[in-house]
């Protein structure tokens, strides 16, 4: 699925192919909560690297998180202008993007189930909406977000 989005302003407009587009994985993390999370969490799709088409680039910035005393070889790339985050890039899995759910203007399909992960950095004014057939987990989920596609027979 073509996955089209921009900043708040505009002045950043991109498109990434995505087989992976159900907005499913919310995650809880201080960093996606604190750079692009409003309602205590954050949502990453998944797209195909080589596909990602930028306009305005130039208007773009990128902040790497500090983990652990370590700074992160993962790029958070954002709106220089209006501070939009726009998607995650990580030289450790070249192929893939990560566009936040936030950023995207194409209308997602709905996930059927919905992941809520790293909720060990949950803070306590964050409820918790998770349904019955959610899975919930206090780090990082036992299955990738390709894998949550192909159980569900997703896939695009």
């Amino acid at each position: 699925m073509l996955l089209e989005g921009s900043c708040h302003c505009r002045a950043v407009t991109f498109s990434v192919e995505s087989p992976h587009p159900y907005p499913f994985n919310r995650c809880y993390c201080s960093i996606c909560r604190k750079t692009a999370g409003g309602g205590g969490y954050a949502i990453n799709l998944s797209g195909r690297a080589e596909t990602l088409d930028v306009q305005g680039e130039a208007f773009t910035s990128v902040y790497h998180a500090v983990i652990d005393s370590e700074t992160s070889r993962g790029e958070r790339h954002f709106c220089a202008r209006c501070g939009s985050a726009l998607w995650v890039y990580d030289p450790d899995w070249p192929d893939l993007v990560h566009p936040f759910a936030s950023a995207i203007d194409t209308e997602l399909p709905v996930p059927p189930e919905r992941v809520h992960l790293m909720l060990a950095s949950k803070p306590a004014w964050v409820d918790l909406e998770a349904r019955d057939t959610d899975k919930c987990f206090d780090g990082y989920p036992d299955e990738s977000i390709a894998e949550w596609h192909e159980r569900l027979k997703l896939v695009r």
